[in-house]
């Protein structure tokens, strides 16, 4: 076997165990239930935010199908530096989180997501 063809193989076999290692772990029930709350204190005005029911306002989106239209992790930035969003003549008004809270709410979002 040639030195080329032999790092090859040793680097097609350390990838996947590089990969399952470098995958996070699951959010905790403390992060899952923060993020809970921080979707009901601050978002359950305009937007269904659990894994049923309607909004309140028609217009808001529910949380649980959020990533049918976004991929959740491009809100990471907006939700950290402070997000504006318009749902059609309403706006909403602008949120800033910080980063434990970004990722509480993240992970929340993450796990009530209709598939």
């Amino acid at each position: 076997m040639s030195r080329f063809a032999a790092l090859s193989l040793l680097t097609a076999l350390a990838l996947p165990a590089g990969f399952a290692a470098a995958q996070p772990a699951p959010p905790s029930k403390s992060a899952l239930k923060q993020g809970e709350a921080i979707a009901k204190n601050n978002c359950g005005a305009c937007h269904a935010v659990g894994r049923r029911g309607a909004s309140p306002n028609p217009k808001s989106p529910p949380f649980r199908s959020l990533a049918r239209r976004y991929p959740l992790a491009n809100l990471e930035e907006a939700l950290g530096e402070g997000i504006v969003v318009g749902h059609e003549g309403l706006d909403m008004p602008q949120f800033r989180f910080e980063t434990g809270e970004v990722e509480a709410l993240l992970a929340y979002l993450a796990s009530i997501q209709k598939r």
